[in-house]
């Protein structure tokens, strides 16, 4: 369903003047500088949006936080909103904190710009900026009122966000702060998010961009707990493309925009998404909130499904229960990091030495040892240094651990058979995952089978519903459903004599298996998605600037070619003359 974005095009003075602000403060900010504070200013159509999302409650006052304030275009952004609405506000307070001295005459302007447009609608303003870290104030404020009966400096109605993107060491000072205020993450956006729920009156309101990468893994498991506890989802943006949210900074992190209400309920919650940076032909999909969060999931990893089709890959998925626990599999990082051993690497094998297995020696999904004249090494030296990180050889499956950010699939698996390396012994580079049995090999056809699952492309589209980022972790590869032993070894026997299936093998056995395990009506997403390719596929060969080759103009192409009976190439032609004119 494509939804209306006007309300997000109608720009004013404020508006542009303050982006003014964001792209002269960005020229004049050092880059050393935003990479330490983790800065990432938001341009002015984000800003825009993200006001667009509070609701208009009848509050007669209102009192906005806005923690890593910039140069103030989010709070200007929620001023024009409430101007704009002839809401019944008569008083607006605004708390803006930002450490970078820089900025701050920047976000005063934009302040005083604010103060006379809610002049000019008969709205009292009045602000204060805190020159301070956002983290140590809160967490200050947040720790005096355990002691104290009143909350005066808790009482937020709104709060707007874009908080800064960096690790937390779990021995900084930070670290320290945000346990005394019982808060447990490991990055600074959750922690400023966190701060700020916990500063929010009830029934107080928040829109907040953030990375993706909070909706899975161990390591923002309690952050998300946290999240469903105190505050009811409402909606989520998603951007359909990595690179575009903030291309004057070159961010490449996945992110999403989300609305919640604190204490909440979590029935229904709007997910739109876009390809492009304006919130051109937007569409929005309603979901419950346990299509987002599986109840039974003990790890809440939260899937962002954006249309049916996205629905229908977890309708599948969710036929296959076994953990790898249930299998007695184990999956592990590779443990060899080759510069901490690189006295003990060697290019080329040599009398004695152990093999040493990269995802370059990755051949049509087999392991292929030695790769001669490779820019990787291919051995270990071997040393009782080296004995610790060692696997005894036997049959494994690997899975690359990153990915080109564009790439075509995300997950990419190889086996490793025993008989592919002359070695007791085998080492597996830090850039793999590997699957194993307490540490040793797996039965040949079961490691072929795991191989042959984790490369079928439902598992891939299911993977990026939940995964915000090219990397993929152990973590990520535990929280997975596989199907049973017996069933896996059935797939594995596809993939014997060193012969692999083609993707249209695997993915179509793995829709028969599910069609004999459930009753599942819909369509089969996998075949849809490769429709879908292919018309992307023709756009490009036609031409069309790269804004416009992604799924929705691959989905107008293929509603465009079913008015046609005919199909095949007679309808290709007709289409490609009508979208050139």
């Amino acid at each position: 369903m494509i939804v209306d974005n006007s309300e997000i095009d109608s720009y004013n003075q404020l508006s542009e003047e303050v982006e003014f602000y964001r792209t002269d403060a960005a020229r004049r900010l050092p880059s050393n500088t935003r990479s330490a504070l983790g800065q990432f200013m938001t341009p002015a159509p984000v800003a825009s949006f993200m006001a667009s999302l509070f609701r208009n409650p009848l509050l007669r006052k209102m009192h906005l936080l806005d923690p890593g304030a910039g140069v103030g275009s989010l709070t200007a952004a929620f001023v024009e909103k409430v101007c704009r609405d002839n809401s019944p506000v008569e008083k607006l307070n605004v708390t803006a904190y930002e450490i970078d001295a820089l900025l701050i005459p920047y976000l005063d302007s934009t302040l005083k710009s604010c103060l006379k447009e809610c002049e000019a609608a008969g709205i009292e303003f009045n602000y204060e900026i805190v020159h301070r870290d956002f983290l140590g104030s809160a967490t200050e404020m947040l720790n005096e009122d355990l002691f104290s009966s009143g909350r005066p400096n808790l009482n937020f109605t709104h709060v707007i966000l874009n908080p800064p993107y960096k690790k937390i060491h779990s021995d900084s000072k930070a670290r320290l702060l945000l346990r005394s205020v019982g808060i447990e993450t490991s990055n600074l956006y959750a922690a400023f998010l966190a701060l700020a729920i916990k500063m929010l009156e009830k029934n107080g309101e928040l829109v907040a961009i953030v990375p993706r990468s909070f909706c899975n893994g161990p390591y923002f498991k309690l952050f998300r707990k946290f999240l469903f506890e105190q505050m009811g989802l409402q909606h989520v943006h998603v951007f359909e493309s990595r690179d575009q949210t903030f291309q004057d900074d070159e961010v490449l992190q996945e992110n999403l925009i989300m609305y919640a209400i604190k204490g909440g309920k979590n029935r229904q919650v709007a997910i739109t998404s876009c390809a492009g940076p304006q919130f051109e032909d937007m569409t929005i999909f309603k979901v419950s909130a346990d299509q987002i969060v599986d109840r039974n999931d003990s790890e809440l990893v939260m899937h962002l499904v954006t249309s049916s089709l996205d629905q229908y890959v977890i309708d599948r998925m969710r036929v296959f229960t076994q953990s790898l626990d249930d299998l007695k599999i184990e999956v592990s990082t590779g443990p060899v990091v080759d510069f901490r051993l690189h006295q003990h690497i060697s290019y080329e094998p040599i009398e004695q030495s152990i093999p040493l297995v990269y995802p370059s020696h990755f051949e049509n999904h087999f392991v292929k040892w030695p790769k001669i004249n490779s820019r990787k090494p291919n051995a270990l030296t071997n040393a009782h240094a080296v004995q610790k990180w060692l696997f005894p050889n036997g049959n494994y499956t690997l899975v690359r651990r990153f990915s080109a950010k564009e790439e075509r699939k995300r997950i990419v698996a190889a086996i490793h058979h025993s008989h592919a390396v002359p070695s007791e012994q085998i080492g597996f580079e830090n850039h793999l995952n590997v699957f194993h049995a307490n540490h040793r090999g797996l039965a040949s056809e079961l490691a072929q089978g795991l191989a042959v699952y984790l490369n079928a492309t439902l598992v891939d589209i299911y993977f990026r519903q939940f995964n915000g980022h090219t990397q993929v972790n152990a973590s990520d590869l535990r929280t997975l459903r596989y199907p049973d032993e017996q069933f896996l070894k059935t797939l594995g026997a596809l993939a014997k004599d060193d012969n692999f299936p083609t993707q249209d093998e695997i993915d179509t056995i793995l829709e028969k298996r599910i069609q004999t395990m459930a009753k599942i009506s819909s369509p089969d997403p996998v075949r849809i998605k490769k429709r879908i390719a292919e018309a992307i596929a023709i756009l490009r060969e036609l031409g069309l600037p790269k804004a416009q080759q992604n799924e929705r103009s691959g989905l107008t192409l293929l509603a465009i070619t079913s008015v046609k009976p005919n199909g095949g190439v007679v309808q290709t032609v007709a289409v490609r003359l009508w979208l050139t004119g």
